[in-house]
This record gives structure tokens, C-alpha cells and sequence, in this order.
């Protein structure tokens, strides 16, 4: 895959740079119309519930590093957010199919390491 597949042109007129698994490739271009933009490519639109997520799942960045995989995301939203949110059933509601990949790359972040 060539350069010219990396980047996409975002519906607030912004091109980034993305890996071949649509991961941004630089954290620093993130904000909240990155995200919207890569939600709606994902047909996900974004809503204060998922917003809660995205949040949890930057914090947990912030303290360790690295994007949390689905056990240690759940736990990170169960601590932030109480026990109905702190589910993976929750999760995959606002998160479909792999809800800690599909979160991290919302989030700016990268791939959890222990997502195939």
C-alpha cells in the first residue's frame, strides 16, 4: 500500500494520515471532529454515551500508555462509570463487533496490543 492510501480527507476538510487499519498515525491530530468523522466512516454517530467512552479510554492511555483491550477496558469503565456501564454487553452496544479496536481508533489511539 503506497502513501496515497493512508490518508483520508475528513468531513471537516482535513487530511489525515492514517496506518493501513485506519489508525491515526499521528496522536496529535485527534480532536472531536476526527473522531465524529471516523465514527460516521464506521456508520456510528456519536453520542454522549460514547463520548463517556472515548473519554475513560484516553484517561486510561493518559495513565498507562497503551489502549486497554476488552478486560482491561471494561474494568477501566466499570472504576469510571459504575457497573451498568462497566459491561462488555454495554460496550458492544455503542461499540459493535470489537469494542476496544473500534473505541482506540475513535479515540487517537493506538491499536490495544492484544487485539488481533
Amino acid at each position: 500500500m503506497n502513501d496515497e492510501n493512508l490518508y483520508r480527507y475528513l468531513d471537516f476538510a482535513k487530511t489525515i494520515k492514517l496506518d493501513p487499519e485506519g489508525y491515526l498515525v499521528n496522536q496529535n491530530d485527534w480532536n472531536s471532529d476526527v473522531a465524529t468523522s471516523l465514527a460516521a466512516e464506521e456508520g456510528i454517530k456519536l453520542e454522549a454515551a460514547h463520548w463517556e467512552i472515548i473519554e475513560v479510554v484516553r484517561d486510561f492511555y493518559a495513565r498507562f500508555e497503551m489502549a486497554p483491550a476488552m478486560r482491561p477496558l471494561v474494568k477501566a469503565t466499570r472504576q469510571a462509570l459504575g457497573e451498568e456501564k462497566g459491561s462488555s454487553i454495554y460496550l458492544m452496544s455503542l461499540f459493535p463487533e470489537s469494542p476496544a479496536r473500534r473505541v482506540a481508533r475513535l479515540a487517537g489511539l493506538p491499536k490495544p496490543t492484544n487485539c488481533l
